[in-house]
């Protein structure tokens, strides 16, 4: 017992160091969502989202708000589940991906629809309100430069400023999405990421690969003893077609003979006729 708890010790310990060199060359684990910017953004907008449905919304009386709420969590959330699911099925996080953008794409829509049935306006291009919101939304993915500035926002101002980062995602989420299917087409799935790493394994490391044991050595000496009586069997049977050719042939000669031999007692061979 005290060695077992020697050995699981040994292994706790030095777990970085071991599986460090599996995962830098097989199956990377690199997905670390917290990194990306899309991913943080995202967090802004179900932040900015949460506040804009509890200062301006009846969750009572609008079923929209749990819609609104729903939406920008599965944006965020998909983006997790993705990034996670990228180093064995780059399917799953291009799919994932795929459904963030349309959770955002049905966000986006909502915050139109309030803007138009509250008579508010959508800021446009070369509005300074619009300028103003897409550099400051630009430049902050942090979520408490938000919180901090969504208490002094009227309702117009936060569906602005939610629009605009949900536009800058969608952007951003086609362009990782584009990155990913090139990357598939030049790298393939978990199957050829598997087959490499394999093969690499055994480049690096020969003295290691299994010697055959009694059982495999028996099983090719039977497959070998099966390929030769297959031969030895085919062979036969291609002597008795020679054989029964030669016999054909031989007929076919006996035949031949029989019937010049006729046509010379009927006058008929070709040598008589040309002397008449």
């Amino acid at each position: 017992m005290l060695v077992l708890e020697k050995c699981c010790i040994f292994v706790m310990n030095n777990h970085d160091t071991i599986m460090g060199k599996v995962n830098d060359q097989f199956l990377p684990q690199d997905g670390r969502y917290d990194d990306l910017i899309v991913y943080r953004k995202s967090e802004c907008i179900c932040d900015v989202t949460d506040s804009f449905c509890k200062h301006y919304m009846d969750r009572r009386t609008d079923r929209t708000v749990d819609q609104m709420m729903q939406a920008a969590r599965s944006g965020k959330q998909n983006i997790v589940e993705g990034t996670a699911a990228s180093a064995t099925s780059k399917e799953t996080e291009i799919k994932l991906l795929n459904v963030a953008k349309a959770s955002h794409q049905e966000l986006l829509e909502d915050y139109k629809d309030y803007l138009a049935h509250h008579q508010l306006v959508l800021w446009q291009a070369g509005d300074k309100r619009y300028d103003h919101t897409r550099k400051r939304c630009r430049e902050h993915s942090d979520r408490e430069y938000y919180t901090g500035i969504l208490p002094a926002c009227s309702d117009e101002m936060i569906c602005n400023i939610a629009i605009t980062l949900i536009c800058q995602v969608d952007v951003m989420l086609r362009n990782l999405i584009e990155y990913h299917k090139q990357e598939f087409l030049q790298q393939g799935g978990i199957r050829e990421e598997m087959t490499r790493g394999r093969l690499a394994y055994r480049r690096e490391h020969p003295q290691q690969q299994p010697a055959p044991t009694a059982t495999a050595l028996s099983r090719r000496e039977r497959d070998v003893a099966a390929r030769e009586a297959d031969l030895a069997s085919r062979e036969q049977a291609l002597k008795a077609r020679e054989t029964s050719l030669a016999s054909w042939e031989r007929e076919l000669a006996a035949r031949e003979r029989e019937l010049a031999r006729i046509l010379r007692l009927a006058g008929l061979d070709d040598n008589d006729g040309a002397g008449r």
